[in-house]
């Protein structure tokens, strides 16, 4: 299969690029394309044989539900259940980087939800994502659009890398804003739990459900059970093939201990402002200042280009598991595949 590639960065003036992509989702082909998350692999949710390919592309278990997008957060109403909530959810953070996750209706088919009887649901805020969906004239069932177990893909060329000669066609619509999926979850009969933390934090969350609770899993991968909820919960994730290396300490203790371990077939991953304190070890930039959001939105390209550079080892700084920076924690303890070395700690 010839993979198409194509730049688009104006629905209205792509048009003509959009329309073939929408053809192609519509008759049961894939396409890779934006979102301010990740990049998603799309084909059309009212398939079954559509997502079929998608989890042979990626070579992702079939027991792992996919994300289905809409253009427009009413259109929910057409693939799910949908409570009053919801449309609370939706007018603070839709369209955004958040999915509910509700009972489904019968137009989608269990290949999509991995035989869950319930349905992940997103309306993304990525222009050409939207456009794409509406020009389709059907919900897109997108996981990120790289190879299962490997780190998402925050620009179209992630995407080239992985999926060349698998999938029909790559809408290059610029590097992702936010570089971490989606929050993901489930409403509760007093409020909501957080299934995948992401961007739509647990302190906004409150601001529309009474009671937010945090899946176990989210912070221990152990706990997930036998059939995952929701993507990114069960398996060993966004895996580059250097070794993670996490590392709770304070801030001297994470230094000494890249230091007297580091070598130079290795690298420490530190924001700009800090990568002098660290020569001459080899430094893979995790953003210009260390934040949450900007460590959140260089992640995956810098698990990418650790590989890129022969890197066996990368050593990175435990975040703290909370707030703005859950989600970035939750994503590296499944990269490291849950190791983590702890200085001067107890626990």
């Amino acid at each position: 299969m010839k993979t198409e590639f194509y730049t688009v960065t104006d629905p209205v003036r792509d048009r003509e690029i959009l329309a073939r992509a929408a053809e192609i989702i519509r008759q049961g082909g894939l396409v890779g394309f934006p979102t301010e998350t990740v990049y998603g692999l799309g084909a059309s949710a009212l398939s079954a044989d559509a997502a079929a390919k998608i989890y042979a592309a990626k070579g992702r278990p079939s027991d792992n539900p996919l994300i289905v997008h809409v253009a427009k957060p009413e259109e929910a109403e057409q693939i799910a259940c949908v409570p009053p909530v919801f449309y609370k959810l939706a007018q603070k953070y839709m369209p955004g980087p958040l999915t509910v996750i509700m009972p489904k209706r019968s137009c989608i088919p269990d290949g999509v939800t991995g035989g869950l009887d319930t349905v992940a649901v997103r309306c993304p805020a990525h222009p050409v994502a939207r456009a794409l969906i509406a020009a389709s004239g059907v919900p897109i069932a997108a996981p990120s659009a790289n190879r299962s177990g490997c780190p998402s893909p925050t620009a179209a060329a992630h995407v080239l890398r992985d999926m060349d000669g698998r999938i029909e066609m790559i809408l290059d619509g610029g590097p992702c804003e936010i570089g971490l999926e989606s929050t993901v979850i489930r409403l509760t009969e007093d409020g909501c739990e957080i299934l995948r933390p992401g961007a739509v934090t647990e302190w906004m969350l409150s601001q529309v459900c009474d009671v937010v609770t945090v899946a176990k899993a989210v912070i221990d991968p152990s706990l997930a059970g036998d059939k995952p909820l929701s993507p990114g919960m069960k398996y060993k994730h966004y895996a580059p093939a250097a070794e993670v290396v996490l590392v709770d300490a304070d801030e001297a203790g994470f230094a000494a201990y890249v230091r007297d371990h580091c070598t130079t077939e290795e690298a420490v991953a530190v924001s700009d402002d800090k990568a002098v304190e660290f020569a001459p070890l080899r430094v893979l930039s995790c953003g210009m200042h260390d934040t949450a959001e900007e460590q959140s939105r260089t992640m995956f390209a810098l698990l990418r280009e650790a590989d890129d550079r022969g890197c066996k080892k990368i050593y990175i700084h435990l975040p703290p598991a909370e707030g703005s920076y859950l989600a970035l924690y939750n994503r590296l303890i499944r990269a490291s595949g849950g190791k983590i070395v702890r200085i001067g700690k107890t626990h």
